[in-house]
């Protein structure tokens, strides 16, 4: 927080993110226009796509009305991931056999904009665009982008494996408890937690050990391994299964070895009694070694 209040940027963002949510109203006009159902057939077409698109660009020209500059970009990308988010509350109440995919689209947007909102909230200082995430990495991009291509593939090739509702259930398990996980480590880390790894201690830079903290050393990449490997359990992506738990195995494993080693340089011996006493909450992954 900021004098009491969320900044002005996550203001803005907040703003922006319920007005691309707004799409959500689309389906409900249309559902309860009785008489003008045949005007919203020729606007929205079967499946909604034309209206969708007119309200993104409304949604669009406004915030070029209204902001400028910096601002304009983070209401842009909230507006964005506000109108992905309503996108997929569309589909998970459609009651087709693309639900499981409009629960994709939800946790994935709530994911990267509730990234910025949060490090608004506990770390303002270090908010910035990137914030958001959503230019992780060029891998994150294809990993992405991997899964979208598979589930199509495979709905359309063998739809009866996109039918396993039990499995999607485990799925969105997963990326509840990785989400809560994620974003309580954050909320407790506070003005400590940053999305680059800190080579340099601050003056403010404590060691939390308390909460979450208690019972893993890093339940931020613990959140975040589980959510991203859910997504795919989820979409019933058996290639992605293994190659999001893979890959995000080995990226985490290298990201905590670069961290402990800083952490033992700014901490000394308090981080490596720390060490001793709790696990990284990964599995197979021990942190680096200490003699």
């Amino acid at each position: 927080m900021a004098g009491g209040r969320l900044v002005l940027e996550a203001r803005v963002s907040v703003s922006a993110f319920l007005l691309g949510l707004s799409v959500v109203l689309i389906p409900l006009l249309r559902a309860c226009c009785g008489p003008l159902d045949r005007l919203f057939d020729r606007l929205t077409d079967t499946s909604g796509k034309a209206a969708i698109c007119v309200h993104v660009a409304a949604a669009n020209g406004l915030l070029l009305v209204v902001y400028r500059g910096p601002l304009y970009k983070v209401a842009v990308r909230a507006c964005f991931l506000g109108v992905i988010f309503g996108c997929g509350l569309i589909l998970s109440c459609s009651g087709t056999s693309w639900t499981h995919f409009g629960w994709y689209l939800c946790s994935l947007s709530f994911f990267h904009y509730s990234e910025y909102l949060v490090t608004a909230v506990i770390n303002p200082r270090s908010l910035s665009l990137d914030s958001f995430l959503l230019n992780h990495s060029l891998e994150y991009s294809v990993a992405a982008v991997s899964s979208w291509v598979e589930f199509t593939v495979e709905k359309l090739t063998v739809p009866e494996l996109k039918q396993q509702n039990w499995l999607c259930w485990v799925g969105l398990l997963m990326v509840l408890c990785g989400e809560g996980l994620r974003k309580a480590a954050m909320l407790t880390a506070g003005s400590n937690f940053n999305h680059i790894v800190q080579n340099e201690k601050a003056q403010s830079h404590v060691l939390v050990t308390g909460g979450v903290y208690a019972l893993f050393r890093h339940p931020s990449y613990v959140g975040w391994f589980y959510w991203c490997t859910g997504t795919q359990v989820m979409l019933c992506n058996p290639v992605c299964i293994v190659g999001y738990t893979v890959a995000s195995w080995r990226f985490f494993r290298e990201r905590i070895e670069e961290e402990e080693l800083f952490l033992i340089h700014f901490f000394a011996d308090d981080y490596v009694e720390y060490k001793k006493k709790v696990p990284t909450g990964l599995p197979f992954i021990s942190g680096v070694r200490v003699n």
